[in-house]
C-alpha cells in the first residue's frame, strides 16, 4: 500500500497520535463569512479578470485542475485560465529541447519562464488574481481561506511522512508557503510548511497568515 493510501486509511479511522482534523466548525464558519464577503466586494474585479481572459486568448475563462483535499477527496480547483490552449505541446517542446528547463521542471514542477503562460495570464499570476475563483471552492467546502497548498495526486506522493498532515486540512487560498517566500522556497520546505500548519493550527495562526498575505502579494517577488 502506498504512503498516500495508508495515510487515507489511518485518517478515516483516526488512530491515536494522528494529526487532528484541522479547524472544524469555527474555521469553516469563518471561511464561509470571508468567502461570501470576498465574492461580493471583489465582484467587479472578478468580472474584469473574466473578460480580459476570454478577450485576449482562445479558450474558457476558468481553468479546472484536479487536486486532493481533506481526507483525500478530489475536487476541481478553480483558477482564471493563464495558459494557452496548446500549453501541453508548448511544454513538451521546451522540455525536449532545453535540459536546464527540464531539470527545473523535474525539481519544482514549475518554470520561471513558462512558454505556456499568456500575457494576461502572467499578470494574473504575479498578482495572484488568477486564484480569486477559489473563493467559490471555499464556499463549496473544498478549500479553506488559509491552509496548505492544494496539490495533485502526483505531488502528494512526495509528501512521505507528512501525507497525513496534509489530508487533515482543507487546502487554502493562502497559507504559510504563500507568505514565506512562495516559489523561492524548495519543495521540501513547502511540504514542511504544510505539515507545520497542520500540527500547529490555531485561529491565531490563521489571523497572522491573513495579516501578512496582502503585503506578500503586493511584493510579487517569487510569484510564478
Amino acid at each position: 500500500m502506498s504512503d498516500v493510501a495508508e495515510a487515507r486509511r489511518e485518517l478515516r479511522f483516526g488512530p491515536v497520535g494522528l494529526v487532528r482534523p484541522v479547524g472544524l466548525t469555527p474555521k469553516r464558519t469563518i471561511d464561509i463569512i470571508l468567502a461570501l464577503s470576498g465574492i461580493v466586494l471583489l465582484a467587479p474585479l472578478l468580472f474584469i479578470c473574466f473578460v480580459l481572459t476570454i478577450a485576449t486568448s482562445s479558450g474558457p475563462a476558468l481553468f479546472r485542475h484536479r487536486r486532493v483535499g481533506f481526507n483525500g477527496e478530489h475536487f476541481d480547483c478553480l483558477k482564471f485560465r493563464t495558459m494557452a490552449e496548446d500549453s501541453q505541446e508548448r511544454l513538451s517542446r521546451l522540455l525536449d529541447t532545453d535540459s536546464e528547463a527540464a531539470a527545473e521542471w523535474k525539481a519544482n514542477r514549475k518554470l520561471r519562464r513558462d512558454p505556456r503562460v499568456t500575457f494576461i495570464g502572467d499578470m494574473l499570476r504575479k498578482s495572484s488574481l488568477d486564484e480569486l475563483p477559489q473563493l467559490f471552492n471555499v464556499l463549496k467546502g473544498h478549500m479553506s481561506i488559509v491552509g496548505p497548498r492544494p496539490v495533485t495526486e502526483e505531488e502528494l506522493e512526495r509528501y512521505d511522512s507528512s501525507v497525513s498532515a496534509y489530508l487533515a486540512c482543507r487546502p487554502g487560498i493562502t497559507g504559510l508557503w504563500q507568505v514565506s517566500g512562495r516559489s523561492k522556497t524548495t519543495y521540501s520546505k513547502r511540504v514542511a510548511f504544510d505539515a507545520y500548519y497542520a500540527y500547529n493550527w490555531s485561529l491565531a495562526l490563521d489571523i497572522k497568515i491573513l495579516i501578512v498575505t496582502i503585503p506578500s502579494l503586493l511584493v510579487a517577488d517569487g510569484a510564478f
